[in-house]
């Protein structure tokens, strides 16, 4: 399952094991094609989790991590961005960054 974030808990959502949060916006195209695929990839993946967080409503996330182009997909380990993909993904490939990034 994926949960949504906010600029409140942020900080403490992301530091609580490996995670992948997508930064996206509702009226993004390739946005809602991603959707579907970290959906799946949430219920296959039990040792990370993964998180989407809305631009539009978390300005001050997006605004901390640079994101000036979306989908932004930013692979978190201990709280520390390690990895960052811009763009649609397929799930296959996506699949393998998630690989090469937690193990």
């Amino acid at each position: 399952m994926i949960t949504h974030l906010s600029d409140s808990d942020f900080n403490q959502k992301i530091s609580e094991k490996n995670c992948l949060v997508d930064f996206y916006a509702e009226w993004c195209p390739p946005c809602k094609m991603l959707a579907p695929v970290l959906e799946e990839l949430a219920s296959e993946l039990k040792d990370i989790n993964i998180f989407k967080i809305n631009v539009d409503e978390a300005r001050a996330t997006a605004s901390k991590f640079g994101v000036s182009s979306i989908p932004t997909m930013v692979f978190f380990k201990d709280g520390k961005e390690i990895k960052r993909e811009m763009g649609f993904k397929p799930k296959e490939e996506l699949l393998n960054e998630i690989k090469e990034v937690f193990g």
